[in-house]
């Protein structure tokens, strides 16, 4: 019995170790590109469609996301030719086990090469306010990535609203509504925690966002451990849809927690927008 128990704990640890190294290596492969397209009412006459590439949770942080790896996925974005760049927050990592922590004007550098002729905008995640958000503030500008606060902007036919991280407490949707009232046409509101998707009014017809990381970790028969959101599945990953609104959440680039993925490889999105059918 003794035997056999050594034994069973024996191929547990291996088993253990085998998922470990599956996760690290994971958590580093080159993240997988979705797509999707989306009808938008509102959409000018004659404007041609939109390509949107959503990045989120990039979280530059060693062991996983040096800036270089960054810069790497940098380049397999632009090769997509996306018209726009939206980055859904939470720019670096915390990890406890970090193996190197680096600075907000580090983390944002290989941003600045990203090619996108509308440009790239950001918003905040948690982990920027709990790193330190004014560093972002100072950083992004220098790496040509504008930087939206519960305000909106115009981009093309769209009207960006970055609405500031919910799960923080620095969301203000009335200020981001009062901003984007003063701007004309069809809104894609921008965020980090998808959990503020059932607050927003109807003309805010798509969110996009990130924070879950899709669970991060999904083990068979399982599934994620956790989602991090106050809505349990209801916006944990990928495409959904409810009534007239549609949600994108992203797994994301980096990791958070544990340099590891398992069962959730990395994604960005690139989204099609243009005019409804009719």
């Amino acid at each position: 019995m003794r035997r056999i128990l050594l034994t069973l704990i024996g191929v547990l640890f291996l088993l253990a170790i085998a998922m470990i190294a599956w996760g690290s290596v994971e958590a580093r492969r080159d993240p997988v590109v979705r797509r999707a397209t989306i009808a938008m009412t509102g959409w000018p006459a004659g404007a041609p469609p939109v390509r949107v590439a959503l990045l989120s949770d990039i979280h530059v942080a060693g062991p996983d996301m040096p800036p270089e790896r960054l810069a790497l996925i940098v380049a397999q974005v632009n090769a997509v030719q996306p018209d726009l760049v939206l980055i859904a927050g939470d720019l670096v990592s915390d990890k406890r086990i970090s193996t190197h922590r680096y600075s907000a004007a580090e983390a944002v550098a290989p941003l600045e090469r990203l090619r996108a002729r509308l440009g790239v905008v950001a918003v905040l995640g948690n982990h920027d306010h709990w790193r330190d958000a004014e560093a972002f503030r100072r950083a992004l500008p220098g790496a040509d990535v504008l930087l939206l606060e519960n305000r909106a902007i115009r981009r093309g036919p769209l009207v960006i609203a970055g609405i500031d991280d919910d799960f923080s407490h620095h969301a203000d949707l009335a200020a981001t509504l009062r901003s984007a009232n003063g701007v004309a046409g069809p809104v894609v509101a921008l965020t980090h925690s998808p959990d503020i998707a059932p607050r927003l009014p109807p003309r805010f017809e798509l969110l996009l966002a990130g924070h879950t990381h899709c669970g991060q970790i999904s083990l068979p028969m399982i599934g994620p451990l956790t989602t991090m959101s106050r809505h349990g599945g209801r916006y944990a990953c990928g495409l959904v849809r409810e009534g007239p609104r549609t949600v994108v959440i992203g797994a994301g680039l980096g990791t958070s927690i544990l340099p590891l993925r398992i069962g959730v490889p990395p994604d960005f999105w690139i989204l099609t927008l243009g005019p409804a059918a009719g």
